[in-house]
């Protein structure tokens, strides 16, 4: 019998929100204080339950059933929470609210019913279950009260790697020593053996980049893709496949090729079927003296040598040793020389080992586990048990993978928090070899409830945390990562990991997925990833469907016949890209603005969006809204100052929106703001720099300078009031009018900025207000695109005020002139430079005129902006 995750999640989140509404003297609460209090209860007790619901016996079916069915009301009741705090929010904002209308009067009463049936239904679930099961209680440390002991580890380093340096010497030495025009190799393996992490080695590695003039890395996703190979393939080599013919796209790879020598990675690769292999391979160019490299990996040893790898040239990595897989153990465990004197620790840390059979990637995953756990051999000696429980479960039925890898991947599931559990689920939504845009995915999570603000953080703070989280435990990896301060962009996890996902995300009905595991739209999906094959119209009868991503896609082919249109439960909607062709936009938006629960709203980077309906202010539940990168968006509509729970707005990098509507001061809430546009005089309908002065909850900034803007002098003092301001961005956009100039010099931002970006700013020096005595709490430092000719001044500090600035960033400050020496004395913590296009900067450590990075860490190395890898398949 599975355990039922995403009820006890829901359950413990929904517990909280009630309590919540009590306390705060909710309207709903107040209308209906015994009927909440009674639901209140009545889910705290089921809670118990569904938390052991992994001990409860596998035959018995009829649990399985009620489980399932409690699953089923709690959702209704999340709901009709939901519902009534959004529809509260909104009648506070209504002046007649003390005088309720019949239309309020029929909610109250619908509610009031709801909940009862709702409470009753539960009791009864409860009753039942008394019979089958007597639930045990949980500490505060085992139902995820612990929140400060949660966060306190810091994110591994995945890139470092154990036992592979003999594999790459000899692959190293196979490409060194070729003497033919094209070399066919191969790494072939199990799951998790690190087939992966060895070729990214080998296509990192110093000695071989001087060999190529190309390199490329093509992760092939089952069932093989064409298009999105060569696409990918083109993307890297900095030219455009979008809308072009097969054989359009092969002739300008090979053109693009045709006088280089060039790597070609495959990673991944389950079959040759339909020739795919034999067209593209036929294309790429061969030529006598270029000693080109094609890299496969793969599990299956006939597919490579289907693809021209002869026996020779087939590497295995093997398992690792005792001693490697000790070492890499407790590197992942964060085990310390101290505890590695704790015999009984070692011990059973040891015997845990065993049983992972040299396996890298069961060795991470459980490494990854016991990093968050208690050091306690007692501790661990349970958690060795039921790894050789599940190992000997696992081993009687595996029928492919390697039992060593899926029993630990399902170990590190299983002992997740349960609020982590529904957004490690989130990635069964996602292609094969999909990196998952970070924002995405923590918007998402934020839209559902599946993490939520606190007292010490924000929502999108503790999504940060969460996924943070997720990565320790290595069940997900970085793709692609910030080096200043290790934060991250995109994020994917390993297919094995995915397998899991999707086969627990099935049970669960957390979404639908056909007999072969393909992701689908039905009548009970609740969660929905979009690609090119999915069909919209099997969703005839769904009123369940809760978030709608696009992924593989740009097009969903709407109009308001579509099954899709009929579908009102939505919470997260997420059409970044959508192409707005033989779309009518007014039907769109008519579905839209029809969705009462939306909290999550992403139209970014949609080409052809002219303006948002005022309709929009139709959406009382809206907590994120995204509309960046729309280049064609002119206007935005005054209803928008009305969303009662606004808390993120993106309208950033919006160059044909010329000013925001005035009243932005209404929006209490709002905690990120980005592409704020100050309106000129004479502009009373614009939104001006003294409205962010009640904006007291901004964590994120980023102010857009327009031809047009004014500042007054009663305004200077507007961003002193942010005290809980981390980012703040200004985009002077290359404004030259010396009065702005001068009031930008003049402003006085607060002092817990940690990140600062200054673009287009043609002053002469820097502001003044950017120096270590006023920003003293400053992280990162980025200057781009700016005609300044020297730091002001102040900049430099004295010998009491220095800079603590980890990570400086100079881009197209071409008139900059400053040496590396006098950064040096006044940022003594700096430990990352980036430079592009600052031609006279004077002795700096990397490349100035082009493209240069350096880290403090390895100071002879550069450190390229590519991926950090982990060991895995």
């Amino acid at each position: 019998m599975p355990e039922i995750p995403i009820v006890d999640a829901v359950a413990e989140e929904l517990v909280k929100y009630l309590t919540e509404a009590i306390q705060r003297e909710s309207r709903y609460a107040i209308q209906f204080p015994n009927l909440f209090t009674e639901l209140k209860e009545q889910l705290k007790f089921m809670q118990s339950f569904v938390a052991d619901a992994s001990k409860l016996k596998d035959g018995q079916e009829t649990v399985k059933t009620t489980l399932h069915g409690l699953q089923q009301l709690i959702y209704e009741a999340d709901d009709l929470v939901v519902d009534c705090q959004i529809r509260e929010d909104y009648i506070k904002t209504e002046a007649s609210s003390c005088n309720p209308c019949l239309s309020e009067i029929s909610f109250r009463y619908r509610t009031g019913k709801k909940l009862t049936e709702i409470t009753t239904r539960i009791k009864r679930m409860g009753e039942y279950l008394k019979s089958y099961y007597t639930p045990s209680q949980r500490s505060s440390s085992e139902n995820g009260n612990d929140t400060k002991r949660r966060w306190t580890a810091p994110l591994i380093d995945q890139s470092e790697v154990v036992g592979l340096k003999e594999d790459v010497e000899k692959v190293r030495g196979w490409i060194l020593g070729q003497n033919e025009p094209m070399l066919h190799l191969a790494i072939v393996g199990l799951g998790g053996l690190g087939k992966t992490t060895l070729a990214k080695m080998i296509y990192r590695d110093v000695n071989l980049t001087r060999r190529f003039q190309e390199k490329i890395w093509v992760s092939v996703s089952q069932p093989v893709n064409e298009d999105e190979i060569m696409k990918s393939m083109l993307k890297q080599l900095n030219a455009d496949g979008s809308g072009s013919p097969k054989g359009d796209m092969l002739s300008t790879i090979h053109g693009l090729l045709s006088d280089k020598a060039y790597l070609i990675v495959l990673d991944d690769v389950w079959s040759t079927d339909d020739g795919w292999w034999e067209r593209i391979s036929g294309g790429l160019p061969v030529k006598e003296g270029h000693n080109s490299c094609i890299i496969i990996t793969s599990r299956i040893k006939t597919v490579v040598k289907n693809m021209g790898v002869q026996d020779a040239q087939i590497h295995q990595p093997r398992y690792l040793n005792d001693e490697e897989s000790w070492k890499l153990f407790c590197k992942v465990a964060r085990v310390s020389e101290v505890e590695e004197q704790n015999t009984k620790l070692v011990e059973e840390g040891k015997e845990i080992v065993k049983k992972c059979g040299g396996l890298p990637l069961a060795i991470k995953t459980v490494g990854g586990l016991l990093s968050s756990e208690e050091r306690s051999s007692i501790k661990w000696r349970r958690i060795r048990e039921t790894f050789l429980q599940k190992l000997t479960s696992i081993e009687g039925n595996c029928s492919e993978g390697n039992p060593h890898a899926i029993a630990s991947l399902q170990l590190s599931y299983d002992v997740l928090p349960a609020f982590l559990k529904p957004c490690i689920l989130c990635f069964s939504i996602y292609p094969e070899d999909y990196e998952v845009d970070v924002d995405q995915l923590i918007r998402w999570w934020e839209g559902e409830g599946f993490v939520r603000g606190m007292s010490s953080d924000t929502a999108t703070e503790s999504a940060f945390k969460s996924l943070s989280e997720l990565i320790s435990r290595c069940l997900v990896e970085v793709a692609q990562r910030r080096y200043f301060d290790g934060s991250f962009y995109t994020c994917k996890v390993h297919d094995m990991v995915r397998d899991l996902t999707i086969k627990i995300a099935r049970e669960e009905d957390f979404c639908s997925f056909d007999a072969n595991r393909n992701h689908i739209a039905d009548v009970g999906s609740r969660r929905l990833g979009v690609t090119e094959e999915t069909k919209l119209q099997t969703l005839h009868g769904n009123s369940k469907l809760r978030a709608l991503l696009l992924t593989k896609t740009d097009y969903i082919g709407f109009n308001r016949k579509i099954e899709l249109a009929k579908v009102r439960s939505l919470r997260v909607l997420d059409l970044s890209r959508v192409k707005l062709d033989r779309i009518r936009v007014e039907d769109l938006w008519q579905w839209i603005t029809s969705l009462k629960r939306l909290a999550y709203l992403s139209l970014r980077h949609v080409a052809k969006l002219l303006e948002i309906p005022n309709s929009i202010g139709k959406l009382w539940g809206l907590q994120v809204l995204i509309l960046g990168e729309c280049k064609d968006l002119k206007k935005l509509p005054t209803s928008i100052i009305n969303l009662p729970r606004l808390i993120i707005l993106d309208v950033g990098n919006c160059p044909s929106l010329r000013c925001l509507p005035q009243g932005f001061s209404k929006l209490s809430k709002l905690q990120e703001l980005y592409g704020f546009k100050i309106a000129g005089t004479g502009k009373a309908s614009g939104s001006h720099l003294a409205e962010l002065k009640a904006l007291t909850e901004l964590r994120v900034l980023q102010i857009d300078i327009t031809e047009d803007s004014t500042i007054e002098d009663q305004e200077l003092d507007a961003l002193e009031l942010l005290e809980k301001l981390k980012l703040l961005s200004i985009n002077a956009g290359d404004c030259k009018d010396k009065n702005i100039l001068s009031k930008l010099n003049k402003l006085s931002p607060p002092s817990s900025i940690e990140e600062l970006y200054l673009k287009h700013y043609l002053g002469e020096t820097t502001p003044a207000w950017i120096n270590p005595r006023s920003l003293q709490q400053l992280q990162y430092l980025s200057v781009e695109n700016s005609g300044i000719e020297k730091m002001n001044q102040e900049f430099w500090g004295d010998q009491q005020h220095k800079w603590d600035v980890k990570g400086l960033c100079l881009k197209f400050c071409q008139r900059l002139e400053v040496s590396w020496k006098e950064f040096q004395e006044v940022m003594p913590e700096i430990r990352r430079l980036e430079v592009s296009q600052c031609n006279l900067l004077a002795s700096f450590p990397c490349d100035v005129e082009a493209v240069g990075v350096w880290c403090k860490d390895d100071k002879e190395k550069k450190c390229e902006s590519e991926n950090v890898f982990s060991q895995e398949d």
